[in-house]
């Protein structure tokens, strides 16, 4: 048994899903969903029994590629990302209507089947094929069944799609040269290459320009914003989710191994870039007045955080950047689905169209408070764990690093805060607000316990990952 049984279950899910018909796609594609899930957990008790889950086989002889799958602690905790959270967005889309949602829940099965591929990819063609096949579900989603004008639509969803693709290009390049240097794609005999200090700088930058563009970082950032508004529900998910984590784990995998020299050179400007996002994001955020644009410059602030820390180099910022981009997935999706509780029932996502919910509906509004708090990254929170460990790998860097970084905490309490007060508290609103459904609350109490188990207990996933992150120090670290 090894992890391409996961890119299988994946892949026919993502057919099977497509043949089964508009009413039973949502279902369909659910199971397959739970399926993955299901097949990870089991892959991963594979994984701590000491057992070989990877996956290599020739694929094509020349040039040398081969379809080789990767199964560390990293790539399995990222994988688990993916495959958890994939079930639990498509069942919290259960109670809207999609027109041909045949094809709607085939493209989420196979953006996911794409984004578990870049995780797991250890062959350089390899990983670029998942990479690119990710952005193809994501433009159609958001592109057909995303929100507001559609001429507003179109012009958002092209402008993320051309900058991602640009970006690729240049990671493409890369790919090539050092394919040229090693005679090979494989992660580990690129590692192996002897690269001289300007092959490293103009490897890295390569690398860097399609990351911060999906990250994103500033000042990369000009697309997220309108395609998380623009986008369905369903898709701001999968974006801020999980997508957006496979430029942060790329950092860690790929970049700052291959190119070690010019990451050390130039460390203080690139976790000065992901500072300000934190504090960009931040502001931009306080000014918000709809609430998934709020809930998206908050996203970019947090995220500015963890490649702050990726770009620390040392065990602690690595550690804290893996803990963050799992933590975030889970409370980013559920902000994002209360977003979309809120719009079902209100059909506005004007903050100052609500207010006064909460004496309507108190169980929705404790859940809500929770991902708040979360967010904010109170401590029993999963996000807590993360950030604080963040904080520390870039206090050993320069003490005014963790003050600048730490205001993602201060900024973001603020406008969290300000935000729930508008939108929950207050007079009673005259419009009426239907208590959480079954389905809806099943999904955000699945959100919370993770949250705060792993909030309360993080060191399964701590274990998972320290010898991983720990071999790629020892190679970012080798001698050049």
């Amino acid at each position: 048994m090894n992890v391409s049984l996961i890119l299988i279950i994946l892949l026919v899910g993502a057919f099977a899903t497509f043949l089964a018909g508009d009413k039973l796609a949502s279902k369909v594609a659910l199971f397959f969903g739970l399926a993955a899930a299901g097949c990870s957990i089991v892959l991963l008790n594979h994984y701590n029994l000491g057992e070989n889950i990877s996956f290599i086989k020739q694929w094509i002889t020349k040039p040398t590629i081969s379809f080789a799958l990767k199964a560390d602690g990293l790539s399995l905790a990222m994988l688990l990302l993916t495959t958890v959270l994939t079930p639990i967005i498509i069942f919290s889309s259960f109670r809207n209507e999609y027109k041909n949602s045949k094809s709607f829940y085939a493209l989420i099965l196979f953006m996911s089947f794409a984004m578990a591929g870049t995780f797991l990819a250890s062959d350089g063609l390899l990983y670029y094929i998942f990479w690119e096949l990710s952005l193809i579900p994501i433009y159609f989603i958001a592109l057909i069944w995303g929100n507001g004008n559609t001429e507003e639509r179109k012009k958002a969803v092209v402008k993320f799609f051309i900058y991602t693709l640009a970006g690729s290009l240049f990671m493409l390049v890369a790919f090539v040269y050092l394919y040229q240097k090693a005679g090979s794609f494989l992660l580990e005999d690129l590692y192996k290459l002897n690269l001289s200090a300007t092959e490293q700088l103009w490897i890295f930058l390569a690398f860097f320009w399609a990351y911060a563009i999906k990250i994103p970082l500033i000042p990369f950032h000009t697309w997220q914003a309108s395609v998380y508004q623009k986008a369905p529900t369903v898709g701001t998910m999968l974006l801020s989710g999980i997508m957006l984590k496979m430029g942060l784990y790329s950092v860690i995998r790929w970049q700052l191994p291959l190119a070690p020299l010019a990451a050390k050179e130039y460390m203080f400007l690139f976790i000065g870039l992901g500072l300000a996002g934190v504090i960009y994001g931040s502001i931009v955020a306080l000014r918000q007045k709809d609430l998934k644009k709020l809930l998206a410059y908050s996203s970019l602030a947090h995220v500015g955080l963890i490649a702050a820390g990726t770009y620390t180099l040392t065990l602690d910022g690595l550690r804290g950047a893996v803990l963050q981009m799992i933590a975030h997935g889970f409370v980013v999706v559920g902000l994002f689905f209360v977003a979309e509780i809120i719009f079902r029932r209100y059909q506005t996502r004007a903050i100052a169209e609500m207010g006064g919910i909460r004496t309507q509906t108190p169980k929705f509004t404790s859940m809500f408070l929770i991902l708040v708090l979360a967010s904010v990254a109170l401590p029993t929170t999963f996000n807590f764990v993360g950030e604080f460990t963040v904080l520390y790998s870039l206090s050993q860097i320069n003490i005014w690093f963790a003050i600048l970084g730490g205001s993602t905490i201060i900024l973001g309490a603020y406008y969290m805060l300000k935000m729930f007060q508008q939108a929950m508290l207050g007079e009673t609103n005259s419009k009426l607000f239907a208590d959480v459904t079954s389905n809806e609350g099943i999904t955000l109490v699945i959100i919370i316990a993770v949250l705060f188990f792993f909030g309360m207990y993080p060191k399964p996933i701590i274990d998972l990952i320290t010898p991983s992150l720990e071999e790629i120090l020892t190679q970012i670290n080798r001698i050049n």
